[in-house]
């Protein structure tokens, strides 16, 4: 719950009994303070690991949340399974072959990431069986394990992106951490297209030089790579290049899928703010008083006005409001309108 510069709560005129007195109107120039369960500045840096949000840059492979190790023993235990399975059936693989262990794992990654060159195809029933198997299970970890470890490096380097363009920037940590909240999408976008663009380059290099593709058909096959286009026409042959391959193919193909989910969220945001901003300059009506008079007293107050304005921007709805007051009239025992230390108790030991 907010409180004013006088310690009154925020709420206090919107659930009041009918027959208790109108409270004297606060200054109109009254500041807010930030309520106690939102994230607050100190919070976040003391909570981050590595000693706050803003550590160096030993932050960028330090300590991982444990649902990040479970992904790597799954990704671990799918490559190792995968391995074993097409090194047994390699002879019911056809195409240009290499190193029996390496054309597994290569063949496992192309099949995870459903790039599927067709430079090793299936060519019996049994293979085909476990290639459909494969293909389901390793998008299931792409989608629900690698996508969000992905969304969590980009985090840990947003910071050190927006360091990089604002290095003149004067105002503390605190300054930054505003700056980065209110435009964390953009620069997570712009942390994913910078990732995408070294894993371009990078890819179309090898391709010229290592494996001896022509400059365009190597920028073709990192497109054709990166987007799961798979043509096959162009390809990585080598052993050298199907090692790399390994690596490269499940990095890029990640990041391409993470930048344009950023970049439908940055779209999606664009269109928020743009509602935000008409919601709170039109010019409010008798129909939006009479709307955002939640408690019938034909009046509205500061606590009203904000909830008729977050409904406005889609914030919540009339379903999320009702649950809350639902909640709220069962934790005030005493029907006074207010919650206080002895209502909790006494719901407490009611329920």
């Amino acid at each position: 719950m907010a409180y004013d510069s006088n310690q009154q709560p925020l709420l206090s005129g919107l659930l009041d009994p009918p027959n208790q007195p109108k409270k004297t109107p606060a200054p109109k120039n009254r500041r807010f303070r930030r309520s106690r369960s939102s994230p607050s500045t100190e919070v976040l840096r003391k909570s981050s690991e590595g000693g706050g949000l803003f550590p160096g840059p030993k932050l960028i492979f330090g300590k991982f949340h444990p649902s990040f190790r479970l992904m790597a023993i799954f990704l671990v235990v799918y490559l190792a399974v995968g391995v074993l399975c097409f090194y047994v059936v390699k002879g019911q693989i056809a195409g240009n072959k290499t190193d029996g262990v390496l054309d597994a794992l290569y063949f496992s990654i192309v099949t995870m990431t459903t790039v599927g060159y067709g430079d090793l195809v299936p060519n019996s029933d049994t293979a085909k069986l476990l290639a459909c198997a494969f293909v389901f299970i390793g998008m299931a970890i792409i989608a629900l394990f690698l996508s969000k470890a992905a969304d969590y490096f980009v985090e840990k380097q947003e910071v050190l992106l927006f360091k990089a363009l604002h290095m003149n920037l004067k105002g503390g940590e605190a300054h930054m951490l505003r700056d980065i909240e209110t435009s964390r999408i953009r620069y997570k976008f712009y942390t994913t297209a910078l990732f995408l663009t070294v894993l371009v380059i990078v890819g179309t290099m090898f391709l010229w030089k290592v494996e001896k593709l022509k400059f365009v058909d190597a920028f073709y096959c990192v497109c054709a790579t990166i987007t799961t286009l798979g043509y096959g026409d162009k390809s990585f042959s080598s052993e050298g290049g199907r090692a790399f391959a390994v690596f490269w193919i499940v990095a890029s193909t990640i990041c391409v899928a993470q930048f344009f989910f950023y970049l439908a969220e940055l779209n999606t945001e664009h269109r928020q703010k743009l509602l935000a901003k008409w919601v709170l300059t039109r010019r409010m009506t008798y129909v939006d008083i009479e709307a955002a008079d939640l408690d019938g007293d034909n009046e509205v107050g500061a606590a009203e006005f904000v909830v008729y304005k977050l409904k406005e921007m889609g914030k919540i709805s009339q379903e999320d409001i009702a649950h809350v007051l639902e909640e709220f009239e069962d934790l005030d025992v005493d029907q006074s309108g207010t919650l206080s230390k002895s209502d909790l108790s006494l719901a407490q030991s009611t329920s």
